[in-house]
């Protein structure tokens, strides 16, 4: 519901150049989560460290910044939100800097540790700022330069990411951040400006809950670490994931229960009480968990069983990013005739579909059709972001944005992360399942695997190859074959057990207020 002050206070500048600037710092930021995936093995050997080590620079910013994240609100509302976002358009930038100045893998992780820092206050301060420059009827069209970043820049990362490490530097993935950077910091100077409420915030401090702090800190902070080196570390089978586990769980319950009963919480959760907003959540939270999934799934299908390069792998991700850029000014339209909620179902409904259309690969599989699957899976986001957004922020209170802001990209980020983590370890439990599957049939009791050992024995003759060892070459091309079958096998049921997901939340869309999901972006009403 939008107060009297808000229908009163308008920026002196163009809202749609605002929408741009503070759009420009979140899209550096948002990049930064997936462009660094493809440099670290050039980030390793440049400093002396394992492949394993380096991965620390990807926990590090995770860590970071999905703790500053959830507490982004109560930052900006201490510190005035322009001041704020200011600061840490800034230091991301000089975080940037240092990244690729650092001459050690201490210093590089401890820079990133920064970088997640100031970059997690990049989103909701972004959000909140295009949530007080627009009126409601034109929130929608201004979610769609939003989407640009949230959708696009994960997609565009590894790209850029493989193009700079393979013809500069990887050091140029944290330098290009700086006149970026530096451009938004004076842009968002000169255009942005606190409304009257924000102002007036800075003038009753909400204090600090050491407490509420102190939990947030310790559940988020583990839980990021599990979801990021889970994987590496053998999931449960590790006393260190075990550990981090229960001490996240445990640090994220007594956070709720705290936030819920303190008088000054540092996170006001009343703002679950707006029912579409948490909707809303649910919703980003699901769409979060199925863009980086899938961002990460085809590309590594691409490497590590079509062997194809860093950049050709991120290739196929740079067409989806175009069809998004095509289809939100459209789904802006299609918002002002169908309720939005339907609009929401039909995204996830062709998510699913696209998904289930991506689990069919196969060995021969081309460039195009990747490309292909990827660019349905994009076109699914492209009927999401925009839609969600406006739903959950059409009914929230004025006095709930800064939180509601913050607690909304922590949605879309930390079931981003999970996404990450679930996709790879997926893959590697369904690549041992179907191996075990398969070898039922590489066994000369099987008549398949006989013919198939033959053919290809008559096949190396042919080749010239020497009489006594064209069986064991036979046997060894067949158990190639055979592993990437397996490989090839799991990612498709790693797509369809995402798609199932996409599936599902479908019913949760009828959950929204049927009143203030009609027409307009949202309706306005």
């Amino acid at each position: 519901m939008s107060g009297a002050s808000d229908q009163a206070w308008r920026p002196r500048h163009n809202p749609w150049l605002i929408a741009v600037v503070v759009t420009m710092a979140a899209f550096m930021e948002i990049l930064d989560t997936t462009i660094v995936n493809v440099a670290l093995p050039y980030i390793a050997g440049s400093l002396a460290a394992s492949n394993d080590e380096a991965t620390y620079t990807l926990t590090a910013y995770l860590v970071a910044n999905g703790i500053v994240l959830t507490i982004a609100g109560w930052l900006s509302d201490t510190i005035g939100r322009k001041r704020y976002f200011l600061i840490c358009i800034g230091m991301f930038t000089v975080s940037s800097l240092l990244c690729g100045l650092s001459q050690s893998l201490g210093q590089i992780i401890l820079f990133r540790l920064m970088q997640g820092f100031f970059g997690g206050g990049l989103q909701p301060s972004q959000q909140a700022i295009i949530l007080d420059t627009f009126p409601p009827a034109k929130r929608g069209a201004a979610f769609g330069v939003t989407a640009v970043a949230t959708i696009v820049a994960p997609v565009l990362g590894p790209t850029l990411g493989g193009y700079l490490v393979e013809h500069l530097d990887w050091r140029w993935i944290f330098f290009v951040n700086v006149p970026v950077g530096v451009l938004a910091v004076i842009l968002n100077f000169i255009l942005v400006e606190d409304p009257p409420h924000e102002q007036a915030k800075k003038n009753r401090k909400r204090g600090i809950d050491y407490i509420g702090l102190s939990l947030i800190v310790i559940g988020i902070g583990c839980l990021q670490i599990v979801f990021d080196r889970g994987e590496d570390d053998g999931w449960l089978g590790s006393p260190f994931i075990v550990t981090m586990s229960i001490i996240g769980g445990l640090g994220v319950f007594f956070a709720i229960c705290w936030l819920l009963t303190a008088k000054k919480p540092i996170i006001d959760l009343d703002v679950f009480r707006d029912k579409n907003f948490a909707i809303g959540c649910i919703l980003i939270g699901a769409m979060g968990f199925a863009l980086y999934a899938s961002a990460v799934i085809i590309p590594q299908f691409a490497q590590n069983v079509l062997g194809y390069p860093a950049l050709q792998s991120g290739l196929i991700l740079s067409p989806g990013g175009m069809v998004v850029i095509v289809l939100i000014p459209i789904v802006g339209q299609l918002m002002k005739v169908v309720q939005t909620r339907y609009i929401v179902m039909f995204g996830f409904s062709l998510m699913g579909v696209a998904l289930m259309y991506s689990s069919k690969l196969a060995p021969d599989i081309d460039f195009k059709t990747l490309v292909i699957m990827r660019s349905m899976q994009t076109a699914a986001l492209g009927f999401l972001f925009v839609p969600i957004s406006t739903i959950a922020y059409l009914t929230l209170p004025q006095k709930y944005r800064s939180d509601g802001a913050a607690l909304f990209s922590m949605f879309r980020n930390v079931f981003g992360s999970l996404g990450i983590s679930l996709s790879t370890a997926a893959v590697t439990e369904r690549r041992q399942a179907d191996q075990a599957h398969l070898s039922s049939f590489m066994t000369p009791l099987r008549q398949g695997y006989n013919t198939l050992i033959q053919e290809s024995e008559h096949t190396l003759r042919s080749l010239g190859r020497a009489a006594d060892t064209v069986h064991q070459e036979a046997v060894a091309h067949t158990y190639q074959m055979y592993m990437k079958q397996a490989s090839i096998l799991a990612y498709g049921n790693v797509f369809q057990y995402t798609a199932i997901i996409a599936f599902l939340v479908v019913p949760f869309c009828f959950l929204i207020s049927a009143k203030t999901a009609s027409g307009g972006g949202g309706g306005g009403h």
